[in-house]
């Protein structure tokens, strides 16, 4: 009787202990779920996301977030398009082009401001700016992308074709391409393709594709529009939330790459880590704007509507008031 009097206790006590348990969990994912779809694989330049969910400012403004990364070989909308995320981080530019090919998907914030890709030659390179690539050849990824939107504006700017330029599609060698000599310019991020070369030992610069600036929207977040309809007040609170992320990587970036760590172990290694505070650095300088956080500009918009429109990198025309809002106002 005593034994059976005992396992009852301990069978109450776990019973007890379990329901404790998952009263605990509910409290910390309590809120508004949302899940962030991150189109690559955890990296530094995602740190104002790892922050706000660390640090619990996501949690503080009502909202209960899962980072979702992609995986390489995922489409970019692929998931929010099936409904397996409420948002995306991915380009203006390519939000624009998933729309023109029948993704619901609406850019409600612009997070980078100013748009990262830029030629990227040699420090003691005679190109000095994209008319000085006339006979010689550039090295990008492939014909998507930030990157090809990036050519597209720049030979457009300058005249110039694929007869006066050799375009290599590489692939994401554009490092290796270039240190090796093999391509006399590519066209990266500045604030990861510059950085990778500087930190492998190579002097760069960087040379703007258009003067006046790209017709091109930034990194942003985006969403199905009746997702977005739906969560519009939660979204002004992710950003409210990403805001304060940003400030606090300005401030503490030590403390931001131990937070990272955890999603990006390689970081232990002193030269990964030194390669990612320079990254986080460039990276930030992304997200400087005149105006409210996210906010977007509607000249830019329209401005990239047609350019994209005239250059064949839509499959419909897609006016600039269907693929944007604002919510900063």
């Amino acid at each position: 009787m005593k034994r059976r009097i005992a396992a009852v206790l301990a069978a109450l006590a776990l019973a007890l202990t379990a329901c404790s348990a998952s009263g605990e969990a509910g409290s910390k994912g309590s809120g508004k779920a949302v899940t962030v779809g991150l189109t690559y694989v955890p990296d530094i330049q995602f740190a104002p996301f790892y922050v706000a969910k660390e640090k619990g400012y996501f949690t503080r403004e009502g909202l209960n977030v899962t980072l979702r990364h992609h995986g390489a070989q995922e489409s970019l909308l692929g998931a929010l398009e099936a409904g397996h995320e409420d948002v995306v981080f991915a380009g203006g530019d390519e939000m624009m082009r998933g729309r023109s090919n029948g993704v619901d998907v609406v850019d409600w914030a612009t997070m980078y401001q100013k748009y990262p890709v830029a030629l990227i030659v040699p420090e003691d390179s005679p190109i000095r700016t994209p008319a000085d690539l006339r006979g010689r050849t550039v090295g990008l990824p492939g014909q998507q992308g930030e990157n090809y939107f990036t050519l597209r504006a720049m030979f457009k700017a300058y005249g110039l074709s694929e007869k006066d330029v050799k375009v290599q599609y590489i692939g994401y060698t554009q490092s290796a391409a270039l240190s090796a000599k093999r391509v006399d310019a590519v066209i990266g991020f500045t604030n990861s393709d510059a950085v990778a070369l500087q930190t492998a030992g190579m002097k760069v610069r960087t040379v703007s594709p258009v003067a006046d600036g790209l017709p091109l929207v930034g990194v942003g977040l985006g969403s199905k529009s009746a997702n977005l309809r739906t969560n519009r007040q939660a979204y002004r609170k992710m950003l409210t939330a990403l805001d304060k992320a940003v400030a606090y990587c300005r401030e503490h970036p030590d403390d931001v790459l131990a937070i990272t760590r955890k999603h990006v172990p390689a970081l232990a290694n002193p030269q990964r880590r030194a390669a990612a505070k320079a990254t986080l650095a460039r990276t930030l300088e992304l997200y400087t704007a005149s105006g409210a956080f996210g906010s977007q500009n509607a000249g830019t918009w329209t401005a990239m509507s047609s350019f994209m429109q005239d250059n064949g990198l839509l499959s419909k025309p897609v006016p600039a008031a269907d693929a944007y809002t604002d919510l900063t106002k």
